[in-house]
């Protein structure tokens, strides 16, 4: 309970050395564009895996072409985009609140993960344009290699990125345990 007088502390407030929190509104905005731009990409890659998996079992040589075309034309206009855009505004995110980027473990295997997956994201992007091409000048795009492991992957991936932003697993760092308590340590150098 907080005496009569006293404030609340803010969500903005210094929080065992963390560095100053976002305004509570950019925050929201930050957070926001993150959650948007993550489903957005899991969503585009659900709809990827769905082409592909056309591509690979389907028997009709004009899907299969379509196929292949639709999965690079999602791959350069929509997964792409949306897996820079959720690494980038994830590092803002994580380094603008007291989550921190390096203090807990679930953040640290969320951000390898997602860096991780948008590396080999566009190294593939590559080989899906060349697939796209060979689908359509092919005799039989049927024999053409797939890239299913990768969509399955990368489905697997996003979706335990997601279960780590929900659960929060608990788990502290080093370096989290170190800024934790750090202001313990200096008060307790404090002679009374």
């Amino acid at each position: 309970m907080i005496p009569t007088g006293q404030r609340r502390p803010t969500p903005t407030a210094h929080h065992h050395g963390a560095p100053p929190a976002m305004s509570p509104s950019l925050r929201k905005l930050i957070l926001t564009t993150h959650i948007t731009t993550s489903v957005g990409w899991l969503g585009a890659v659900l709809a990827y895996l769905a082409l592909d998996l056309t591509a690979t079992l389907s028997t009709d040589t004009p899907a299969v072409r379509s196929a292949y075309t639709a999965m690079d034309v999602l791959v350069r206009f929509a997964i792409v985009p949306l897996a820079v855009a959720s690494l980038a505004v994830g590092l803002v995110n994580a380094l603008g609140t007291p989550w921190g980027l390096v203090r807990h473990y679930w953040v640290v295997v969320k951000f390898v993960l997602t860096a991780a997956a948008t590396v080999v994201l566009v190294v593939e992007s590559r080989t899906v344009s060349s697939l796209a091409e060979a689908g359509l000048t092919s005799a039989d795009p049927r024999l053409l290699p797939t890239t299913l492991p990768h969509s399955i992957g990368g489905t697997a991936v996003l979706v335990i990125a997601t279960v780590l932003s929900v659960y929060k697993p608990r788990g502290l760092t080093r370096y989290g345990w170190r800024r934790r308590t750090r202001p313990e340590r200096l008060r307790s150098q404090i002679v009374p």
